[in-house]
């Protein structure tokens, strides 16, 4: 049988997604790539030529086929037919957890190896980051992932980089970051703010969502982590950044920090200390104007304080880190081989930074 990865949604998420798995899809095992269009927009004619032209299939409601085709667009599938033909179905838009009430609970998709969706579908599925708890993935059970969104990313690679010890346990105190967003993604025409805007703590343990989410993903290791986060909206377009401030049961070091940064496969250092030098690096530098790490951390703002306090800024990758987890969760739906994900995941690796 045909492997194929079906995408629902075509934003800031869901378009790149598309083209990485066509670009790459030999190297992947993927056999076909098709992709849920809901609303024909001359706006959006360009971008869904372009998509088709690298291999992607187009799929819309079977009420909407007319439309596109009138705009010039071949419509492969409808929604339907799509869906039973998916190996592997990734929802990128808002409504996951309404489409999986609704759609991927239907026992006549039982064929479906797999559903993913990403951070704002908060209890999906299990909660999952690349290079931070596969470990906790069972093939048999989690049919259902939720992709954490990218601050999320950047939060438990800064804990588990810095927190884990070598018998699997986290020397972990507590934690508490300032996620400072974005206002919004340059591809996105509104939602921008004219000056930050704070948000409230709308969750009396964790602050927001952030720390939550961070919170129930460790909690698939074994762990349960004192984490706390706040969030603030800026004026800006470039990426978002983290201020992070980690309190180990055990003394540290400068150096040990440092160390633990630089050897992590999953984080970028850099000595850059301005958003728009990370963001134009991505833009030169990354798949889709993406760098594919986890986080990027400013090695310049590290300290150690009173042995046991690590305080630092870092910057969130433009869903770059969503991006490879979602590929990486794919790929071990398809085949529930952690050995086998990394090898077809070889190709992307050229956008994995160590240093910026």
């Amino acid at each position: 049988m045909s492997t194929v990865v079906h995408i629902i949604g075509t934003g800031t998420i869901g378009e790149p997604l598309i083209s990485l798995f066509t670009d790459f899809r030999e190297h992947l095992g993927i056999d076909e790539v098709t992709f849920h269009k809901r609303t024909p927009l001359l706006s959006d004619r360009s971008k869904i030529k372009h998509l088709m032209a690298r291999g992607a299939r187009l799929a819309t409601n079977k009420d909407r086929v007319a439309d596109f085709e009138a705009l010039g667009l071949e419509v492969s599938y409808t929604a339907e037919e799509a869906l039973q033909r998916a190996t592997v179905v990734i929802d990128c838009t808002p409504a996951g957890n309404d489409n999986k009430d609704a759609i991927y609970s239907d026992p006549e998709l039982g064929h479906v190896k797999g559903f993913l969706a990403q951070g704002s579908a908060f209890g999906f599925g299990k909660p999952y980051a690349r290079g931070v708890n596969e470990e906790a993935l069972d093939g048999d059970a989690d049919r259902f992932l939720q992709i954490v969104s990218c601050n999320t990313h950047n939060i438990t690679t800064l804990v588990r980089t810095l927190a884990r010890e070598d018998d699997g346990d986290f020397s972990l105190e507590r934690a508490s970051f300032v996620c400072m967003r974005r206002a919004n993604d340059v591809t996105q025409p509104s939602g921008f703010v004219p000056a930050p805007n704070v948000g409230k703590h709308d969750d009396e343990l964790f602050g927001t969502h952030h720390a939550r989410d961070a919170y129930h993903l460790f909690k698939t290791l074994g762990q349960e982590l004192d984490l706390f986060s706040s969030a603030v909206k800026l004026n800006t377009q470039y990426m978002h950044s983290i201020w992070f401030n980690l309190v180990l049961r055990r003394d540290t070091s400068l150096e040990e920090v440092r160390r633990r940064f630089e050897d992590s496969p999953w984080v970028a250092v850099t000595d850059k200390s301005q958003a728009n030098l990370i963001f134009s690096f991505g833009r030169d530098h990354g798949y889709y104007g993406r760098i594919l790490s986890q986080t990027v951390v400013v090695v310049p703002t590290l300290m150690v304080r009173r042995k046991r306090e690590i305080y630092g800024f870092c910057f969130t990758p433009q869903d770059g880190n969503s991006l490879l987890s979602s590929v990486a969760g794919a790929l071990w739906r398809i085949e529930p081989d952690w050995q086998s994900v990394k090898r077809r995941l070889e190709p992307l690796s050229r956008w994995v930074y160590q240093e910026i």
